[in-house]
């Protein structure tokens, strides 16, 4: 171990001196009370080093003592229901043990060292393992099966396994290493006895066999999402938007409804009450495939404003670790970070005291290379092992650009690195269109690769509904600019119809109340029903016009009410209300047509 003095204080920096043998991302202790930092830059002898708790009261020739390993998490059962800070200590441990105020240099494991878990052997004695192998099982929960892998580098024989109950300290299999094992000093031909916990990295992606194309959408319930612009499973979305436009709601509304199986939420640098409605909030959810609570499948990252400005740094890494873990165990994993902005605040802070030379807006130079390294950890995958498990991680990144402004660069360095951009517009959440999605400005690149997947799973027709309900809305678009100045009556019939269904696809469609028990989310069979209605209604209406039918009366249809309300329907009346209002419209607009003709004869 390497160990130091305090040389220079500013704020959450620390340089420290006589810290030659230590290495770049070491975790460190500072001062009496041990506080936790990370060793973020090497100059000679001098160490400069992030803590990740307050530095009040740490003046210079406090020893600084390095621990000799890069700042790592602890893999293993417990890590569901738990809320964590951003270094991967638990929130309500500290709370038991020093109450509201976090103490600083407090030690908590992350993982409880006495819980015993009822251990489920899956390999016997004789056989061959490496790793990413799965030995055992442990239910976490009632949503999640906790697979005890083997850790990454162990390649052997079972010399012996037992089942039983374990805490995750005490050893539940041995292997008899049949290559070298470098990093413990040992040699093939050892023993290698395993626990159920692992450390990992939080600076590393954990290694995978091979990267999947993303050909499956990560179905969230939300029409603007899986209809317009869909994201894949193990793709990437970012969500930028001014002050209350909805970025918070719609990734809730995502770690709520979307289909993964273990949901990560990484409250980085958020306001405090956001994060205690969180907090509050998903212990109360209902998992709607399950009808358990959604805490059974989700881990909390809680690293609020008021928190110490390093340590959000690390939050987005210690999550997007615990995201890779579950994955490599065959899960379907969404993380949501909320939001990366902050977490590029930190950077800029901490780069400002490194006194490095400042990029764009006083972002440092890496600024966009630490966002990439950070997205592309998503993916789906091939995980290592002989079985090779496939497993998802999807990422959901806001980002909350000062003044709404997504010229700045973080909205710029995430839009080079994502595929899929969901643009929260404040004009839409004023006029309280929710989720505040601009079809204009948002895309998804995703949408060619899950073409097959929704003719094959929803409707041959789907994709092409979906094409021309875009178009429809820039058609819209248009037009409103020729009504503004000459008016709504200057318009053919035609067009006036247009504007009627780009209406209905806005409010009926488009719009979705999160707080409503039904209309929360919307089942893909929900979702291509009312486009259907929508688009066969604008069919109809078109059709009867050429015919000669009176533009007003097809406008003011009893039906289009109807229509708007069929998104209120319950998921098992979807059918029957389905065949039930395309028979009447189809009825009552063939009557107008047949009125008119006869009037003309």
């Amino acid at each position: 171990m390497s160990q130091g003095k305090v040389f220079k204080i500013s704020g959450p920096l620390v340089v420290a001196s006589g810290m030659e043998e230590a290495n770049m991302y070491d975790v460190v202790r500072v001062g009496e009370q041990g506080l936790i930092g990370e060793i973020i830059e090497m100059r000679g002898d001098r160490a400069s080093i992030q803590v990740y708790e307050e530095t009040a009261g740490i003046g210079p020739g406090a020893p600084v003592e390095s621990t000799g390993a890069p700042l790592s998490v602890e893999l293993g059962p417990g890590m569901m229901e738990t809320i964590y800070d951003g270094i991967q200590r638990p929130l309500e441990e500290m709370v038991r043990q020093v109450g509201p105020n976090i103490t600083r240099g407090i030690k908590v494991p992350p993982l409880n060292r006495e819980k015993k878990w009822q251990f489920v052997p899956t390999v016997e004695v004789g056989e061959e393992v490496e790793a990413g192998d799965v030995i055992g099982t442990v239910d976490e929960t009632v949503l999640v099966v906790h697979k005890i892998m083997v850790p990454y580098g162990i390649r052997g024989t079972v010399e012996w396994i037992k089942p039983g109950e374990f805490t995750v300290e005490e050893n539940i299999a041995g292997i008899r290493l049949t290559q070298d094992l470098p990093a413990e000093n040992m040699k093939a031909g050892d023993l290698k006895e395993l626990t159920m916990m692992q450390k990992w990295p939080v600076r590393r992606g954990r290694p995978y066999k091979e990267k999947l194309t993303p050909d499956v959408p990560l179905i969230t319930g939300q029409r603007v999402i899986d209809t317009m612009f869909p994201i894949a499973k193990g793709g990437v979305a970012a969500v930028p938007g001014p002050f209350g436009s909805g970025k918070t709601v719609v990734q809730h509304q995502l770690a709520k409804w979307a289909d993964a199986d273990v949901v990560v939420y990484i409250g980085c640098g958020e306001r405090g009450n956001e994060m205690t409605d969180v907090l509050m909030e998903f212990p109360e959810l209902k998992d709607p495939r399950s009808g358990e609570s959604l805490m059974k499948r989700t881990v909390l990252i809680a690293n609020t404003s008021d928190m110490p400005v390093a340590a959000r740094e690390a939050s987005v890494y210690t999550g997007i670790t615990i995201a890779e873990y579950f994955r490599d165990m065959g899960y379907s994993v969404a993380l949501m970070a909320d939001s990366t902005s902050r977490w590029a605040e930190a950077l800029r802070e901490m780069s400002g005291r490194l006194e490095e030379m400042p990029g764009e807006e006083g972002y440092p130079a890496y600024l966009a290379s630490r966002l990439a390294q950070f997205y592309e950890r998503a993916g789906r995958t091939i995980s290592i092992g002989k079985e090779g498990r496939p497993g998802a991680l999807s990422v959901i990144g806001a980002v909350s650009p000062p003044g709404g402004d997504i010229s700045e660069p973080v909205s710029q360095a995430t839009l080079r690195i994502v595929k899929v951009f969901w643009c929260l517009d404040s004009s839409l959440a004023y006029a309280r269109h929710f989720p505040a999605i601009n079809w204009l400005q948002s895309y998804s690149l995703y949408v060619d690769k899950l073409e097959k997947w929704y003719s094959e799973n929803v409707a041959p027709d789907f994709p092409k509904m979906r094409a021309r309900t875009l178009h429809l809305l820039q058609e819209e678009s248009e037009l409103n600019e020729i009504v503004q100045l000459v008016g709504v009556d200057s318009l053919s019939y035609e067009d006036r119809m247009k504007l009627e269904v780009c209406k209905s696809i806005r409010e009926d469609y488009l719009h979705q109340n999160a707080f409503h028990e039904v209309d929360t989310y919307s089942s893909m069979n929900k979702q291509y029903k009312l486009l259907k209605l929508i688009l066969t209604y604008y069919d109809l209406c078109q059709e009867a016009i050429k015919k000669g039918a009176p533009f007003s009366k097809l406008a003011g249809l009893p039906e289009r009410e109807d229509i708007g309300r069929f998104k209120y329907t319950e998921e098992e009346n979807v059918d029957l209300a389905y065949d039930e209002l395309i028979g009447e419209i189809t009825e009552e607009i063939k009557e107008l047509t047949q009125k008119e003709a006869e009037a003309d004869d």
